[in-house]
């Protein structure tokens, strides 16, 4: 073969593409094509993230806002994306006005119902249709926005405050009350000192009233609210008071918290969603007829985003309370029935449940 034919030949096999080379320039297409998607991606959610928190729809800016200026130390939440300015409107846009004065127990007036067939509407026949012997009951609270449990409860002569055992040093769980105080029912109370989200539940907020003693009295100064509690009536009584006129109006079992939504049959007025954002909620109220109501809603789950202020004082108009008020939420919703959590609470810790200071039982 002459020279000129070897180079030739040579220069052809040079210029063979092969199977493999193929394949690698379709990978290095793949992956820039990847590259070029991931980034466009990472622009488009940054660019929904904007218009989220700053566009037009105020309604998850006010979600954001309240949902974290209600916490102790989660605020930078949203300091961190607002100005002073829009985080100081935002929540004077959406507030919880009380309704004056404190309770008049005059206008509860124990009731003993005869069955019948015909109720004023349906939350009346769910509260009202019963056996006699029955204690309490159990009523699905369902909605497209939120789920939970609303318990009427007989008789609120069996209604106490149960603390942990350990006041002081740590909380305890629910359930672990629960057992120890030999409830049919539980649910959280109170509030507690929680600066990190992440206490044991030692400290109560405010004054903690059990069988008629001063229990607990820990003073913070972030805790708003006032009294919620039974007085030796069996009445719900709300109002702000000093400790020593708490004792004098003759509660036996109380916690400080708030807001209250109905007094005297007066509903809050709720700007916005009432400024603390949408999360698990409880409630507690009674009716002019005595038979009082726990309420629990789901919250933070894909089925049940939570409630917000507006949602509890409606749901409490619609069982007719006469008397209502906000009890602490949050991961501290939970609510047990016959020894078993019948919620689903968000806390996650041991047993999925918070270890807390106060607790509501029926026993």
């Amino acid at each position: 073969m002459k020279e000129n034919q070897i180079i030739e030949v040579l220069s052809l096999e040079e210029n063979i593409v092969t199977d493999d080379d193929i394949k690698k320039k379709f990978k290095k297409k793949r992956k820039k094509k990847k590259l070029v998607i991931a980034f466009s991606s990472l622009i488009g959610l940054f660019g929904v993230a904007l218009f989220v928190l700053y566009g037009p729809w105020a309604g998850f800016r006010n979600f954001w806002i309240t949902t974290a200026m209600t916490t102790m130390n989660h605020r930078y939440l949203a300091t961190a994306l607002y100005s002073d300015k829009t985080i100081q409107e935002v929540l004077r846009n959406n507030a919880v006005i009380e309704p004056e004065g404190k309770t008049n127990t005059s206008l509860i007036k124990f009731t003993k119902y005869k069955k019948s067939t015909v109720y004023a509407n349906k939350y009346e026949e769910q509260i009202l249709d019963r056996d006699e012997k029955e204690l309490y009951k159990v009523i699905n609270v369902d909605t497209k926005k939120y789920k939970g449990f609303l318990v009427a409860i007989y008789d609120p002569s069996r209604i106490s405050i149960a603390t942990t055992a350990y006041l002081g040093k740590r909380g305890e769980d629910i359930l672990t009350v629960s057992k120890r105080e030999n409830a049919i029912i539980a649910m959280n109370a109170g509030g507690f000192y929680d600066p990190d989200w992440n206490s044991n539940g030692a400290l109560p907020h405010g004054t903690v009233i059990s069988h008629g003693k001063v229990v607990s009295d820990y003073v913070d100064a972030n805790m708003g609210g006032g009294f919620i509690g039974f007085d030796k009536d069996n009445k719900l009584v709300l109002g702000r008071f000093t400790k020593e006129q708490a004792i004098n109006a003759g509660l036996r079992d109380a916690v400080e918290f708030g807001p209250f939504l109905i007094i005297n049959g007066k509903s809050a007025f709720v700007r916005g969603n009432g400024g603390w954002g949408i999360a698990p909620r409880s409630a507690i109220g009674q009716r002019k007829d005595g038979i009082v109501l726990f309420l629990v809603i789901n919250g933070r789950l894909a089925n049940s985003i939570g409630a917000d202020m507006g949602d509890l004082t409606e749901i409490m108009e619609n069982y007719g309370a006469v008397n209502a008020a906000n009890l602490d939420g949050g991961s501290s919703s939970e609510l047990v029935i016959n020894q078993k959590i019948i919620n689903t609470p968000v806390a996650g810790g041991r047993n999925g449940l918070r270890d807390m200071s106060t607790f509501w039982v029926v026993k």
